[in-house]
């Protein structure tokens, strides 16, 4: 990608937020998901990041956590698949010793122009990524989360303004604002807090792979702010709903997105 992502958070030192505490990411090799994860070492956890078949970028952002002294695992393989989910939890909260928080992140997306193009092949692989794998790595991660914990899932300004060519990306970042919501009252008497995030334009790999040059070259422009935002500027969202600063939200959305106005 030209320019590349800035993946470092805001430079601020990190306050051991998270110390001691065990995490498993989505997508954590590249984009949100790796800023997430140097963001949450920097403030002391350990780090799991989940991912597809990037595996030099899942070297990257392992070599990037660990400057850090965190520890870090990568593990491969298809979050759209319910055993996989299960194998991989159960992987990390072995290898780390436990399981404090889990960050749903990963998805993929496939513009289209017309939804005569959507075919039921192509829905069901987006909806699988994107949010069956939400039902199947919280079930797996349940029985590790010992006294409370915290899950914080990715959705999408899409979720709240639509969007004409990702028909069926955006209908599943709309079921998982429904999914945080209904799963914190789901969770709450086990002291489990569920949020998530809803960034707007973000420079990620998904944008280039996406979309053609001219969308590229313009992605985030409508904004207010009149740009795209950066991974790094993104993390700290996720931090606050990771660690305690955030103890009395649960069932709640941050907006990330440049200044739209969603009400949501």
């Amino acid at each position: 990608m030209q320019p590349e992502p800035v993946s470092e958070p805001p430079q601020y030192p990190g306050g051991r937020r998270l110390q001691g505490k065990k995490a498993v990411i989505t997508g954590g090799d590249s984009g949100i998901g790796r800023a997430v994860a140097m963001a949450f070492a920097r403030e002391g956890a350990d780090i799991s990041i989940i991912y597809l078949s990037e595996h030099r970028d899942a070297e990257e952002t392992r070599q990037a956590v660990e400057k850090t002294g965190a520890r870090c695992l990568t593990i491969s393989g298809d979050i759209g698949d319910e055993t996989f989910c299960r194998e991989a939890v159960q992987q990390t909260a072995e290898q780390l010793g436990g399981l404090d928080i889990l960050v749903n992140n990963a998805g993929e997306q496939h513009e289209r122009e017309s939804i005569l193009q959507i075919s039921a092949e192509e829905l069901d692989r987006t909806f699988r990524t994107n949010i069956y794998s939400m039902f199947f790595m919280v079930k797996a991660a349940l029985q590790f989360f010992k006294q409370g914990g915290v899950i914080v899932n990715s959705t999408s300004v899409t979720a709240y303004q639509g969007h004409p060519t990702l028909l069926d990306y955006a209908a599943t970042k709309g079921a998982i604002v429904s999914f945080t919501r209904s799963l914190a009252l789901h969770l709450a008497d086990r002291k489990i807090r569920v949020n998530a995030v809803a960034p707007g334009p973000i420079w990620t790999p998904l944008i280039p792979a996406s979309f053609d040059k001219e969308k590229v070259q313009s992605f985030g422009a409508n904004t207010p702010m009149q740009r795209a935002g950066q991974p790094g500027e993104i993390a700290p969202c996720y931090v606050f709903l990771a660690c305690d600063d955030s103890s009395y939200m649960t069932g709640q959305v941050l907006h990330p997105n440049g200044g739209r106005i969603v009400n949501g």
